[in-house]
């Protein structure tokens, strides 16, 4: 055989070997991968979910956590507990790999497979992990999708009640807290209950702003007075910038604040650090915040702040020190896309995991924009809530709540009355 020719076989040979491997390649990247939604939304687990002999079997540890559920390992027995508490006392399930015998606070429970192994994770039947934790789940064939509705659970939920929301005043007993947007810093960088939109409202009948405040407080809902302030003709900046502007500022709140039963003082300072120098005004601000802290400690007040989230443009927030001199910060993880539409679930998860590099968890509240989101969107980023094991939610506003958002949110958390 000469070389010309056995060199044309040989690049035959390789161009069918090639072909050959660039189908199975295809074969195996168009088999879809199985995917777990959590309250609607990508869960990242560690490790793929698998169906066998018909039984769905899912990661035990990266789902319970997600749930806020502990998990331990005991690799001298091969066990794994889980302990879930709630309102109605605790579950302890125990799983031993390679049996289909588990137990749920001591007694024997029969799994339809056996838990195991795989790359370091334990799998479990899906079916099982819903029975034990009051999760919701469901198997799509078509869609390789696991999705799981995240159990009931006590939240902390905080509602904001400003501009026309009278018709949701008989929900605030069921808030835990209520910040009421009855004042504001003017264009001037002076405090005021007067304007357009946030201002003392006049009586209703029987009904009095007094009331509202006194009435909430024998609820056991905590009364904020809230601030707003945007920096849009530089009111803010000329108020946390100016010593005499601040002193008189901080002053006729507290006097406000005294004025009327609130148990607390909500700043919500919009619109800083868009066009001036991001640092300077991030320490001016957090320097009024300190001011503030400091009376409002004096008096028995609590403090929240209501920031944008620092995936924003308004970058005047330093949520490390901020999460430090407050009792609570509402993210502001909204407004990223076209109003009335809900906002895009990934920009307020990058949000929140954002949030958490600089303040912890236990201070965090999640804002929902209910002039943009519906009972299923609303569900979804409570469950981001959950998942994080966030303080809470804050519900912007009472007054365009639906009742059809009320539903879903007595569905998805215990409300306090």
């Amino acid at each position: 055989m000469n070389r010309k020719r056995l060199a044309k076989i040989l690049l035959s040979a390789a161009i069918a070997a090639s072909g050959f491997w660039g189908l199975q390649s295809a074969r195996i990247e168009a088999a879809p991968a199985v995917q777990i939604l959590l309250d609607g939304y990508p869960l990242n687990a560690s490790a793929e979910p698998t169906v066998i002999k018909g039984t769905t079997l899912v990661p035990f540890r990266s789902i319970s956590e997600a749930l806020g559920i502990p998990v331990t390992w005991n690799a001298q027995t091969r066990t794994i507990t889980a302990v879930k508490q709630d309102a109605n006392g605790e579950v302890r399930v125990v799983l031993t790999l390679n049996q289909k015998q588990a137990t749920v606070n001591g007694a024997a429970v029969q799994l339809a497979e056996a838990p195991r192994s795989a790359g370091g994770n334990t799998l479990i039947p899906l079916s099982f992990f819903s029975q034990q934790f009051g999760a919701k789940v469901q198997w799509n064939q078509a869609s390789q999708t696991v999705s799981i509705t995240s159990p009931k659970e006590k939240m902390y939920t905080l509602g904001f009640y400003a501009i026309r929301a009278f018709s949701d005043a008989p929900k605030i007993a069921s808030l835990d807290a209520v910040s009421f947007g009855w004042s504001r810093i003017d264009e001037n960088g002076k405090f005021t209950r007067t304007g357009r939109d946030f201002n003392w409202p006049q009586a209703a009948g029987d009904v009095t702003s007094e009331s509202l405040v006194t009435d909430a407080s024998a609820a056991g809902t905590i009364p904020y007075l809230m601030v707003y302030s945007s920096d849009a003709k530089g009111e803010l900046t000329k108020v946390i910038e100016n010593a005499e502007f601040r002193k008189q500022a901080i002053s006729d709140m507290l006097a406000a604040a005294a004025e009327h039963p609130f148990e607390g003082i909500m700043l919500d300072f919009e619109g800083l650090g868009l066009t001036t120098e991001k640092q300077s005004t991030r320490d001016a601000f957090t320097a009024f915040v300190k001011e503030v802290r400091t009376q409002t400690k004096a008096a028995g007040l609590k403090l929240g702040l209501a920031l944008h989230p620092l995936n924003s443009s308004y970058q005047g927030y330093d949520y490390k020190a901020l999460g430090e001199l407050s009792d609570e910060i509402v993210i502001m993880a909204y407004n990223y896309g076209a109003k009335k539409q809900p906002d895009p679930t990934a920009k307020v998860d990058e949000a929140i995991r954002l949030a958490l590099q600089e303040t912890d968890k236990s201070k965090l509240i999640l804002g929902l924009n209910l002039d943009n989101e519906n009972e299923n969107s609303m569900t979804t980023l409570i469950g981001l809530a959950k998942r994080y094991d966030l303080k809470g939610i804050a519900l912007w506003r009472l007054g365009i709540l639906s009742s059809a958002e009320w539903s879903s949110l007595g569905q998805t958390i215990e409300l306090k009355s």
